[in-house]
């Protein structure tokens, strides 16, 4: 055992600052194992969300070090433990208190977003019938577990704050499985360029970088996005087959 110092984000408003505590750390421990600790011995009003404790709710988010990360999926043999441990809640969002934000502009933004529209059944039992690398296609981004990382780092949200003119990485690629679905048949192409704000996206891939889940958020979600509205608005040859088509 050793011990550490861990310098967690407390308090709200304009009351709110880093605290400094100190936890046994332990073989195989998180840095959510830590915030345990403290919370019971140290700090019972300490405020954190978390639920699985797997990696697959997405509710333990934070900033680790100033990096966007799971809670759970931190392991303490990953980190400096020479020095403090910084543990704040995610800067893209409102802040309620301690180490919890107020996420749910993305449940209002997920609303905005057409939903899966299936064309017609096209064999004689009403069931579908796609090829199977169309289905892969769409499987990736399906293993998004919302923990809004993404949105954490993405500097368009984080440091320009343009929440009402840009839905962020984590809806980008939710439109992503819709458009790609082999069964889907809504056109979200002109809500991307004039609703969702795509263009605010200049593909620094930070949002890949820290999914917990390793989608490749940049290159297999928005890339493709972005070439089907230039496609569709600043291509000029297929402006003019749809002007004389």
């Amino acid at each position: 055992m050793a011990q550490a110092t861990f310098r967690i984000w407390r308090g709200e408003g304009d009351r709110a600052g880093f605290q400094d505590y100190t936890a046994e750390t332990f073989e195989g421990m998180v840095v959510l194992d830590a915030i345990h600790q403290i919370q019971a011995e140290q700090a019972n009003d300490l405020a954190v969300r978390w639920n699985c404790k797997a990696g697959k709710c997405g509710s333990c988010s934070a900033e680790i070090n100033g990096r966007p990360r799971l809670m759970c999926m931190t392991r303490l043999n990953q980190l400096d433990l020479g020095e403090p441990v910084t543990v704040e809640p995610m800067r893209a969002f409102p802040h309620i208190r301690d180490l919890v934000a107020d996420v749910s502009w993305n449940f209002r933004v997920k609303k905005q977003i057409r939903k899966f529209k299936p064309r017609p059944a096209d064999a004689a039992d009403g069931t579908w019938r796609m090829v199977q690398k169309d289905a892969d296609r769409v499987q990736e981004f399906r293993k998004c577990i919302e923990c809004y990382l993404c949105q954490d780092v993405c500097h368009v949200l984080r440091e320009h704050r343009l929440h009402e003119e840009f839905i962020g990485p984590r809806f980008l690629i939710y439109a992503a499985a819709l458009e790609m679905h082999p069964l889907d048949v809504e056109n979200r192409v002109q809500d991307l360029r004039d609703r969702h704000g795509i263009g605010c996206c200049n593909i620094t891939k930070c949002c890949t970088y820290v999914c917990p889940e390793s989608i490749t958020i940049t290159d297999n979600g928005i890339i493709p996005l972005k070439e089907r509205v230039v496609d569709r608005f600043f291509d000029p040859l297929s402006r003019l087959f749809r002007i004389f088509s």
